[in-house]
């Protein structure tokens, strides 16, 4: 079983950047395809970002695509996650996640604490 631990949310003005991690522990992580999911207050957590263990294939939300880039690191045991352009709507606690590739929850069965990140107009 993997753990997850994220790091790296914030307060940015509006056109920044943040770059979140995701460190998890266990020797099964590159099993996994890694994902980002997130929760704005008031709505339900919604998919944002997945990569499958090799790296190789990258998915994305019409919300975020080509703005945040997702990628893993297997010698690290880390999946970051670099949001630029950023924008208010963005403000949401970001989940990592490991599962099942696929864009619902339920495909994840392993979740992080969460990392809040706001942004400001």
């Amino acid at each position: 079983q993997v753990q997850l631990v994220e790091s790296g949310g914030g307060l940015v003005q509006a056109g920044g950047s943040l770059r979140l991690s995701c460190a998890a522990s266990g020797r099964t992580f590159t099993r996994y395809t890694m994902a980002w999911f997130r929760q704005a207050p008031g709505k339900e957590r919604e998919f944002a970002a997945a990569i499958v263990w090799s790296g190789g294939n990258t998915y994305y939300a019409d919300s975020v695509k080509e703005r945040f880039t997702i990628s893993r690191d297997n010698a690290k045991n880390t999946v970051y996650l670099q949001m630029n352009s950023l924008k208010p709507e963005d403000t949401a606690v970001y989940y990592c996640a490991a599962g099942n590739f696929g864009t619902a929850r339920h495909n994840y069965d392993v979740w992080g604490q969460g990392t809040q990140v706001t942004v400001s107009s």
